[in-house]
């Protein structure tokens, strides 16, 4: 299905959720309302249409470097699959190379990838390790991501304030020392 086929789509259903909210779907404000929710719903969930591990290695290189690579404060805006609504916060990611390393921007775009989907926060920090794992094969991966998740402030128990925190890692990470190092890195 074409692009213009799903905005077209997407926006009849949104018109309907206006209409069933008790809004007028027809008034002035609300008349291009559904086709821009549309239009920003598939961006906001663009990351079902991209390979991460292709990212990851249109630009791979060779490299006999084997300490920590960390790329952290990886600004993300991702959407809860429960309730739709938003969560953001950064991602920290460290490698260490076994061979190849990957240019650091692709690091922040696979974070992108899977936050452009509908998430649940810690399957996303499992994603972005086991991508880097699976495509680099370093001797380690480790991600942390700090999120603020909007269906836990503005529904529910309301708390503003809240952060929630998710970590997990492969390879020499296991070993406390190299995880510690990491954790005073990005602090």
């Amino acid at each position: 299905m074409q692009e213009e086929q799903k905005t077209e789509l997407l926006a009849t259903h949104y018109k309907d959720v206006i209409n069933l909210l008790g809004e007028d779907a027809g008034r002035e404000g609300l008349l291009d309302t559904p086709v821009r929710v549309a239009k920003a719903m598939q961006f906001l969930t663009k990351g079902y249409q991209e390979d991460p591990r292709e990212i990851l290695n249109k630009a791979l290189f060779k490299e006999d470097y084997r300490q920590m690579v960390i790329v952290k404060d990886i600004d993300f805006y991702s959407l809860c699959e429960h309730h739709m609504l938003p969560f953001w916060g950064k991602a920290h990611v460290a490698y260490i190379p076994d061979g190849y390393i990957t240019g650091l921007s692709k690091i922040a775009r696979v974070v992108d990838v899977f936050a452009r989907r509908l998430q649940v926060q810690e399957r996303m920090t499992l994603q972005i390790k086991e991508c880097i794992q699976k495509t680099l094969n370093p001797l380690g991966v480790m991600v942390v991501i700090e999120a603020q998740h909007m269906c836990m402030q503005m529904r529910g128990v309301e708390k503003q304030n809240s952060t929630t925190t998710t970590s997990d890692f492969t390879g020499v990470f296991n070993q406390a020392k190299t995880r510690e190092e990491f954790i005073n890195l990005i602090r």
